[in-house]
């Protein structure tokens, strides 16, 4: 029986103001907006389908996933109806829709995908009055380029039509191909539905040395680990890869049911959010922790008594330690990379290995533009994201088979780890003030008025004096990025006060908020003696604080009385 082709419709619609990318090609709003405002979702889709020329467009190939958060298979079908109508030739999407930022990755580097569409608000909260975002991924398999994002928003603000195939109904819980003949269409539009897991699996099989990360987990000194979810899209990774094909026992795992609104808490992996996982490490029965965001491309790492290893030390640590992990010995380390805000601590390793550093703006897509070019190896973020080439996105569980590899290597607890790398290197006292929700002109204009007050030629050199420490102004800049690959040049990423004891203080506006501003503060203090290396963060880093908050007069005009989340 000959099987009616499936019409193709053009719908018209009209353009929307705040359809603005973010950086990496993602916009992220409330949920509800994308569920009750008509065309929200559709337009935005469509800008970035016809962001792709018509010639590399037709008859490609794309990859699909989500997080799990709520709204995502009601936008699943709405990409797919709108792939087929725009001449994509083929879908490969995870099973029940489930796939994670690094999987995603993956898999269109994997099979040459054109691009691929990830449905997360990252660690934003989930369920109907939670966010919802939709982020896209081009041919490398990382975050769209700025380029990119503005020739979206360009097309958003004239939109007048899309095209959609209304009737197109996909299985999303059936794996294997399903074909569907569309009207005016020569070749059938397919969907692939794969294992959310397997590719991914299947490459971290060949960077890592999994029987000896499974003989720290089995063997006669195994430790025991504990491994939060976070009820986001690594579930179904954990159970697989740490439980069974590692060893690890079912119950290490906790949280690891996809849930729409992520059990009603946010899916950010950090002291505040992960306040359970903190709590169990604290009684000293595991010996290894971590915690994943929604859609898996943040991790955070605790020793046994919740030991806390923050970000910037996590990637140091990882880039001294490259030699416990397989991939590296086949492969040259050719640079590191490291976000502005993100501590120095990395420079210190890269001094010592004789190889550059790269300073980013926040934001991976700077990242991998230096990876495609074979400038960097290994790179990282203060906001819990390292990765490395073997993909071009942050990787949550790659960074925890790297700890557990170098505990396997080193037989040493995480604790011992850290306090050998800090004697070693010195160590970095570091923190991050966040001020979220702010109202935008507020925010605005305190970065406004800071950036004329560092920059004013009297600034240089002032003296700030706190308590018994005395701090000298060495330079200050809002920081500008000038791309090693192609020039581009990137400004107004922050504003940074260096001190000439090395001592820095930076103010960023975060581009991950919707309609309210987050502004965050970085303070960060070196210190060379092993025996300073026992303080509390806080407590060193409280006169630089002082500095910061008498500065920006942010508590004056906003209000608060502290921020909303210390890290």
């Amino acid at each position: 029986m000959e099987r009616t082709p499936i019409p193709v419709l053009t719908v018209q619609t009209a353009p929307f103001e705040d359809q603005r990318p973010m950086g990496g090609g993602g916009l992220r709003r409330p949920t509800a907006l994308f569920e009750s405002q008509r065309n929200y979702l559709p337009n935005f889709v469509q800008s970035l389908l016809s962001s792709v020329d018509l010639r590399d467009r037709q008859g490609c190939t794309m990859v699909v996933g989500s997080d799990g958060r709520y709204f995502s298979k009601t936008a699943i079908e709405i990409v797919v109806q709108m792939a087929a109508a725009n001449g994509i030739g083929r879908l490969v999407i995870g099973q029940n829709g489930i796939l994670s930022t690094p999987a995603v990755s993956c898999i269109i580097r994997k099979i040459k995908a054109a691009g691929g569409i990830i449905l997360t608000a990252s660690h934003s909260p989930g369920g109907p009055g939670g966010e919802f975002g939709v982020k896209f991924e081009v041919a490398n398999g990382g975050p769209a380029p700025d380029m990119v994002s503005e020739k979206i928003y360009q097309i958003s603000k004239t939109l007048e039509e899309y095209a959609i195939c209304p009737d197109l109904r996909v299985d999303l819980s059936r794996l294997g191909r399903q074909e569907f003949d569309l009207e005016n269409k020569f070749k059938p539009f397919r969907v692939e539905i794969v294992d959310s897991v397997e590719i991914y699996l299947n490459l971290l099989r060949s960077i890592f040395d999994f029987s000896a990360i499974r003989n720290l987990l089995t063997g006669p000194n195994q430790i025991k680990i504990r491994i939060d979810a976070m009820n986001g899209v690594m579930g179904p990774y954990v159970r697989r890869i740490l439980c069974d094909e590692l060893g690890a026992p079912a119950n290490s795992a906790i949280n690891c049911v996809p849930l729409e609104d992520f059990g009603g808490q946010p899916p950010d992996p950090n002291l505040t959010y992960a306040a359970a996982l903190l709590e169990a490490m604290k009684g000293g029965e595991y010996g290894f922790g971590a915690a994943f965001d929604a859609d898996g491309d943040r991790y955070m790492i605790l020793g046994q008594n919740g030991f806390f290893v923050n970000a910037s030390d996590s990637l140091a640590i990882i880039a001294a330690n490259l030699s416990c992990i397989p991939y590296f010995c086949q492969m040259s380390v050719r640079g590191f990379g490291r976000s502005m805000p993100t501590s120095t601590a990395l420079d210190k390793v890269a001094k010592v290995m004789k190889v550059p550093v790269y300073e980013t703006p926040a934001g991976w897509r700077y990242f991998s533009n230096l990876m495609d070019s074979g400038r960097c190896s290994l790179c990282g973020e203060e906001s819990f994201g390292t990765g490395s080439d073997h993909l071009r996105e942050k990787d949550g569980l790659w960074a925890v088979l790297v700890w557990l590899s170098i505990l396997a290597a080193r037989k040493q607890s995480v604790e011992e780890i850290v306090r050998d790398h800090w004697a070693k290197f010195g160590r970095h006292y570091y923190c991050r003030f966040d001020y979220e929700a702010l109202e935008p002109r507020t925010a605005y204009f305190i970065m406004r008025d800071l950036e004329a007050l560092i920059t004013d030629k009297s600034f240089s050199h002032q003296q700030f004096a706190v308590g018994n420490n005395i701090y000298t102004v060495e330079r200050t800049d809002s920081f500008e990025y000038i791309d090693p690959v192609d020039g581009t040049v990137t400004k107004r990423q922050g504003l940074r006060i260096i001190f000439s004891d090395a001592s820095r203080l930076i103010f960023r506006m975060s581009a991950s908020s919707h309609v309210r501003a987050t502004l965050r503060i970085y303070a960060e203090s070196y210190e060379k003696d092993p025996s300073q290396h026992n303080k509390e963060p806080q407590a060193v880093l409280s006169p630089l604080i002082a500095i910061a908050l008498k500065i920006s007069q942010i508590h004056e005009r906003t209000g608060r009385k502290g921020p909303t989340v210390i890290t």
